[in-house]
């Protein structure tokens, strides 16, 4: 086995987790994502979408503003919401409600919950729903 210095190894390129622009030999972030609508003969260009799609571009800045469509096509040009990135109350609020959601039983098979017995250092379950578990306080 060579060093990794050792002559002849290949040398390594560092893999940005941050994606960048589509356009051939240009290496600057990515901003927009450009989407082609073939049946209406559109372009849209929009914000950063979430996920790299295989039929979509990432663009910069520089190349989102001088995109051009070809003759006959339609430019669409979609502002970003700039409140859209940040996390708002309302979505930890429905975080919280698919959280309940999830650990209340089914309607039918809604049973009072019986406690089973001490473990885990002296503290006893008051009950188990799913995958939640109430636990006394050691105060009671």
């Amino acid at each position: 086995m060579r060093p990794a210095g050792a002559r002849g190894a290949v040398p390594s390129i560092p893999v940005s987790p941050v994606r960048r622009c589509s356009r051939t030999a240009c290496g600057r972030p990515a901003v927009a994502t450009l989407t082609y609508v073939y049946a209406d003969s559109t372009a849209v260009l929009g914000p950063l979408a979430t996920y790299a799609e295989p039929h979509c571009y990432d663009l910069c800045a520089e190349h989102s503003e001088r995109l051009t469509a070809p003759r006959g096509w339609e430019v669409v040009r979609l502002a970003p919401d700039p409140a859209a990135g940040k996390p708002t109350t309302d979505d930890l609020e429905a975080l919280a409600n698919a959280v309940r959601e999830a650990a209340r039983p089914p309607q039918q098979q809604q049973q009072p919950t019986v406690p089973e017995p001490a473990d885990r250092g002296g503290h006893s379950d008051a009950g188990r729903r799913g995958h939640l578990r109430v636990l006394r306080s050691p105060d009671s």
